[in-house]
C-alpha cells in the first residue's frame, strides 16, 4: 500500500504532533498490519479486575471478530509510544505483579508496587488526553474516520457509570486496544517498535489511531 504526495505530507504532520504530544515514537503502518487474537481478551476476562466493570471494556465493546471487521474498513494505523514516568528495577518489577493486589503482602513491598501503579496509570491519563487531541488532529486534517484506541482501561470517572448503560464522556472515552482484541507487543513488533517484558526502567506504553 503506497502513499501519495498529499497523504505523506498528512501523515508528516501527524507524526509530528504526536511527538509534539509527547510521543517518544510514532509510525504509519497498513491496517491490515495490526493483529487481532480471540486469546487477548480472554486475558481482559480472566486476569483483569475490571472486567464488566467499565463502558470501554469488555463485554460491552466490540468481540474480536467484529474488530476485524472495522479494521477491514480502514486503510492505516498510527502506532504512538510514549515513555511512563513510572520507574521500574528488579525488584519493583517482582512488587508490582506479585504483591500489589495482596492483601497479605508486606507493607514495603506493598507500597512500592502502589507507587508504580499509581505513577503509571497517571500517566495513562495524560496519553489518554494526548490520543483524543491527536484524533482531532487527524479529523481536521481530512481523515474524518480517524479513531484512537487507548493504553489501559478508560480512567475518566472514579466509577463508570455502568448501571445506566450511558457512557457520562461519550466525546472522551476511547477503548483499550486490547480489550477489542488486538495483540500490540506483535503488532508492534512486526512494526520494528518492539515492546519490552517484562518491564526494565521506564514502561514504554503504545496507543493506535486508526485513519481513514
Amino acid at each position: 500500500m503506497t502513499l501519495d504526495e498529499t497523504q505523506n505530507k498528512k501523515f508528516d504532520d501527524l507524526k509530528k504532533s504526536a511527538l509534539e504530544l509527547g510521543a517518544i515514537d510514532a509510525k504509519i503502518i497498513p491496517a491490515g498490519d495490526i493483529l487481532v487474537e480471540d486469546r487477548v481478551t480472554l486475558k481482559c476476562r480472566v486476569g483483569c479486575v475490571g472486567y464488566g466493570k467499565k463502558l470501554t471494556c469488555p463485554p460491552y465493546v466490540p468481540t474480536p471478530d467484529e474488530f476485524r471487521k472495522i479494521l477491514s474498513e480502514y486503510s492505516y494505523a498510527m502506532l504512538v509510544k510514549f515513555r511512563s514516568p513510572a520507574e521500574t528495577d528488579d525488584d519493583v518489577v517482582k512488587s508490582i505483579y506479585k504483591y500489589w493486589l495482596d492483601p497479605a503482602a508486606p507493607k514495603d513491598k506493598k507500597d512500592e508496587a502502589s507507587k508504580f501503579w499509581n505513577d503509571y496509570f497517571d500517566y495513562s491519563k495524560i496519553i489518554h488526553l494526548s490520543m483524543l487531541e491527536l484524533e482531532k488532529r487527524a479529523f481536521n486534517e481530512g481523515f474524518t474516520f480517524a479513531i484512537a484506541f487507548v493504553n489501559g482501561s478508560c480512567r475518566l470517572c472514579e466509577k463508570c457509570n455502568i448501571e445506566n448503560g450511558i457512557c457520562v464522556h461519550p466525546n472522551m472515552a476511547r477503548i483499550p486496544e486490547h480489550a477489542v482484541g488486538i495483540n500490540m507487543k506483535k503488532t508492534a513488533e512486526k512494526a520494528g517498535m518492539a515492546l519490552k517484558f517484562p518491564i526494565k526502567g521506564n514502561p514504554e506504553p503504545m496507543s493506535v489511531l486508526l485513519i481513514d
